[in-house]
C-alpha cells in the first residue's frame, strides 16, 4: 500500500486487522493511512487530501499543479481542496471558491482543477512573487496557455483577488527553469527594466545552437544568469562554465552572473549599468 487509503475501508474489506492498521501504517489526515516510511511528496499528501475529503473535495492550488506534474512544490505545503465542507484539519487547506464541472479533471482517479483553473486559483490566491513561479512551472509542465486562462478568468470576473490575478498572469512565462529564475526576472520587470527574453538561443556561425542564457535583451546582446550552487560546488561545472562564458564574450554578449549572496538593489543596478553599455 504505497499509496494513502481510507484505514475504515481497508479494514472494513478484511486487508487489514485494526492492529496492524496501527503498527504499521501511518494516519496521515484522519483515517487516511500511509506505508510508515513512505515519502510524504507533494503528489502524495494531494491525494490523501482527497480522500479525507471522503472523495467530495476537488483538489486544487499547489497541490493540483504538483498532480498536472509541475516540479519545486514545496513538500511541506498543506494539501490544497476545493471543498463545500469546511471543516479544518491540520495539513489540509480548505477552499470553498466555486467550481464549473468542466474545470474538473480526473488523474489517477483523484479529482483536480484543469491546468487554466489551477493556474487562475494561484493567481488570485497567492502574492505575485509566488504565484508566477508556481504558473511558470504548471505552463512548462502542462503546455498551458494564458490565453486559456483568461476564458476561465472572464467566469469569474467579480472574484476575490482577480484584480491581482491578472497582473499575475501578464508576467508568466513557461521558458523559466528554476523559481530563481522567475524570481530574477520579475525583480528585474518590476524595477522598471524593459522585459527580458526567456532562454535565448546562442547559435554558432553554422546555425549549431552552442548555449541557451537564462534571459536577456538580444537586440543589444545583454544577458542575466542565475548561478546555483552547482557552479560553485562541482569543478567539473566550474570549467564548463568558464568555457562557456569565454565563447558567451567571444560572441560579443554582456553576461550579468548573479549569485544567491546578491543583493536586488546591486543586481538592478548591475543590470541597468550593463544595458546603459549598450545603449
Amino acid at each position: 500500500m504505497g499509496e494513502p487509503f481510507v484505514g475504515s475501508e481497508a479494514v472494513a474489506a478484511g486487508a487489514l486487522t485494526k492492529s496492524a492498521l496501527r503498527w504499521r501504517f501511518a494516519c496521515v489526515y484522519r483515517d487516511v493511512y500511509l506505508t510508515r516510511g513512505t515519502e510524504l511528496t507533494p503528489t502524495v499528501r494531494a491525494k490523501a487530501g482527497w480522500l479525507w475529503s471522503g472523495r467530495r473535495g476537488v483538489v486544487a492550488g499547489f497541490s493540483a499543479a504538483a498532480l498536472h506534474g509541475a516540479r519545486w512544490v514545496d513538500v511541506f505545503r498543506p494539501a490544497e481542496i476545493i471543498h463545500d465542507n469546511r471543516r479544518r484539519a491540520s495539513g489540509v487547506l480548505v477552499r470553498g471558491d466555486r467550481l464549473d464541472p468542466d474545470e474538473i479533471s480526473v488523474i489517477g482517479g483523484v479529482s483536480v482543477t484543469m491546468p487554466a483553473r489551477t493556474a487562475l486559483d494561484l493567481a488570485c490566491w497567492y502574492p505575485q512573487r509566488v504565484s508566477v513561479a508556481a504558473i511558470d512551472a504548471l505552463a512548462r509542465a502542462t503546455n498551458l496557455k494564458i490565453a486559456d486562462v483568461e476564458l476561465v478568468a472572464q467566469r469569474h470576473r467579480g472574484r476575490r483577488g482577480i484584480k491581482r490575478a491578472r497582473a499575475a498572469l501578464a508576467l508568466v512565462d513557461a521558458g523559466a527553469q528554476s523559481p530563481k529564475e522567475t524570481w530574477l526576472r520579475l525583480l528585474l520587470i518590476n524595477a522598471g527594466l524593459p522585459r527580458p527574453q526567456i532562454q535565448i538561443a546562442v547559435r554558432s556561425e553554422w546555425g549549431w545552437t552552442e548555449a541557451y542564457l537564462d534571459m536577456g535583451w538580444e537586440r543589444v546582446l545583454v544577458a542575466v544568469e542565475y548561478d546555483g550552487d552547482q557552479h560553485r560546488s562541482d569543478r567539473k561545472q566550474f570549467v564548463k562554465d568558464v568555457r562557456r562564458l569565454e565563447m558567451l564574450e567571444r560572441r560579443g554578449w554582456l553576461v550579468v552572473r548573479v549569485v544567491a549572496e546578491d543583493h536586488p538593489d546591486d543586481i538592478v543596478q548591475r543590470v541597468r549599468a550593463a544595458l546603459a553599455r549598450r545603449a
